[in-house]
């Protein structure tokens, strides 16, 4: 949720500022003549090489996906425009000593990044894992919706010869509303509770960009990662032995590792046969007293005391049916499209993501 070049177009970054992002976009022949020493000329020819250097720009990006997300591009030496409403929060996650060349544009400058930009990655929104309340839940769906709203109207905006090819943005498996019986896979229907109607109005908003971009709308699961997420909740509990499933166990926990949505998203900006809804969730959903099972495994921990509803109602308020309640989400589409899973299994990526040192 940028230019081309192989090893020259590293060393390049430090002679980026935000004034001169915009100059990426600029005919090829004006490049060629006026920074020739600077960047490397993007034409038909080069973004068939390996790498297919892309410009990106990203909503969300200072977020626990958005953040993974921006630093796979920056390895891969592709052009950044990160997307915020705060810029020294976002240049305390991306500090310029160690992402050179990073452009950060606070609201006025959105406009400048996304013309000329080859995607667009929309990833923000208010999390919802808290306590909900009348004014949350309005802030909730607001703030996916405005910002998908804003970026859309700037794509839509953009001179053709500038506009973003594709836009990749993220919605949720709370499309498809709770059920532990029902298998839901891209073509399932819409449920009727809260999240099902955020996911709807979320989506209905960027069907609204340009029918000449490329429009991937990625549902998101549940998240493991060792920094963030939901693990960033549970292990605690678990290392002070009090771990085990919440609520009744009973219900399916769609997850998906980092990496491999981070490579999904990846995926989705450079493969034109990425469009249209694709789950981002594992191909092998389990039930969260599984997944509670193999994280007290994994962990050395016991897994057998049971978080009550009530308290996690108490704690949640009504926040508490993204864990009470779940849904059993296949990737039927990612499947067709011949995506690979680094962590089909849980197991496997539990025992991957605990392994890890903390990112601080």
């Amino acid at each position: 949720m940028e230019v081309c070049g192989g090893a020259s177009a590293l060393s390049s970054r430090s002679s980026i500022s935000h004034s001169s992002f915009h100059s990426f976009h600029q005919p090829t022949s004006v490049l060629c003549q006026v920074r020739r020493f600077k960047v490397f000329c993007v034409n038909a020819s080069s973004q068939s090489l390996k790498g297919n250097q892309m410009t990106v720009s990203i909503t969300g990006a200072t977020g626990f996906i958005g953040s993974k997300l921006v630093q796979r591009l920056y390895e891969d030496n592709h052009s950044i425009c990160v997307l915020t409403r705060s810029k020294s929060k976002a240049q305390s996650i991306f500090p310029v000593k160690d992402f050179p060349g990073i452009v950060i544009a606070e609201e006025p400058q959105w406009k400048d990044c996304i013309q000329g930009s080859t995607g667009v990655v929309n990833l923000a929104g208010l999390p919802i894992s808290t306590r909900w309340s009348p004014e949350i839940k309005k802030e909730i769906k607001q703030s996916r919706i405005k910002t998908t709203s804003k970026v859309v109207d700037l794509i839509n905006k953009s001179p053709s010869d500038l506009r973003p090819t594709v836009f990749v943005s993220a919605t949720a498996v709370g499309y498809y509303g709770t059920s532990e019986t029902q298998l839901f896979d891209e073509q399932s229907p819409s449920g009727k509770d809260y999240l099902s109607e955020v996911c709807r109005e979320w989506e209905g908003t960027a069907l609204g960009v340009d029918k000449d971009v490329r429009l991937a709308l990625i549902r998101i699961g549940v998240v493991l990662g060792k920094d963030g997420g939901a693990l960033a909740k549970m292990v605690p509990i678990f290392m002070m032995f009090a771990g085990g499933p919440l609520g009744s166990g009973k219900q399916w926990f769609s997850w998906i590792h980092i990496d491999d949505l981070v490579n999904m998203l990846y995926e989705a900006l450079l493969n034109p046969s990425y469009k249209g809804v694709i789950n981002g969730t594992a191909p092998n959903p389990v039930r969260l007293a599984e997944m509670c099972e193999h994280l007290g495994s994994v962990l050395g921990r016991p897994s057998w005391l049971p978080v009550p509803d009530l308290a996690l109602k108490a704690v949640l308020g009504e926040g508490a049916i993204v864990v009470l309640e779940g849904q059993r989400v296949v990737p039927a589409r990612a499947k067709e499209l011949g995506f690979s899973y680094k962590y089909p299994y849980i197991k496997e990526a539990l025992k991957a993501i605990l392994a890890q040192k903390v990112v601080v």
